[in-house]
């Protein structure tokens, strides 16, 4: 009897074992982007796609999509409302400027600080780059995509497209999620980062 309830439970306990599958990503930041959305607490997803999410889709990751831009500091903005996919206003200012050579093309994107965000420890640093480009209503989120990073000690800050992500609208209308200024395009297709989420 012994014998037979300690086949019982090591069936048992491999069979559970079998039902937690991997974080699945080949980068720490895909990693940790598919354990937040899987996670109830801190998931974006609607319950029925959160049900079947097994992970994002990603570009393949890229070192080409890792940029080390010219970084211009601009000190006199002005603070603005930026608009977002609701009513919400949140408060921003235009930090700096990027430019960056890529594939060949010139570009200039401005990145942004949530001033909401300033008095918290976590994120006094945190600087915010909404970016649109040609992959846009095709191979990634129509809206547009974001990167996240800190404040550079220098001229130069590196930003890594391969870590760019969707707003939350892309996965579940009941978000106000930033809408990317138009002067934020860069005409090329940055393949990397996150893709277009298939809800179902």
């Amino acid at each position: 009897m012994k014998k037979v309830l300690y086949i019982f439970l090591l069936i048992s306990t491999f069979g559970c074992g079998q039902d937690k599958r991997p974080i699945v990503g080949e980068t720490e930041f895909q990693k940790k982007i598919n354990s937040e959305y899987k996670d109830a607490t801190t998931s974006p997803l609607k319950e029925k796609d959160r049900k079947h999410f097994t992970g994002l889709e990603f570009f393949k990751f890229d070192s080409t999509y890792v940029i080390k831009a010219n970084f211009k500091r601009t000190p006199n903005e002005k603070p603005f409302k930026m608009k977002t996919t609701t009513s919400r206003l949140p408060n921003y200012v235009k930090y700096g400027e990027l430019t960056f050579n890529l594939k060949g093309g010139a570009f200039q994107l401005d990145i942004f600080q949530n001033l909401d965000l300033v008095e918290d420890e976590e994120y006094k640093d945190y600087l915010f780059l909404p970016f649109l480009d040609d992959t846009n209503g095709d191979a990634s989120y129509g809206g547009g995509r974001y990167v996240d990073t800190r404040q550079p000690n220098g001229n130069t800050m590196f930003i890594d497209f391969n870590q760019a992500y969707n707003p939350y609208c892309a996965y579940n209308d009941k978000y106000s999620c930033p809408i990317v200024p138009r002067q934020n395009y860069v005409s090329k297709r940055i393949e990397a980062g996150v893709k277009a989420f298939d809800k179902h």
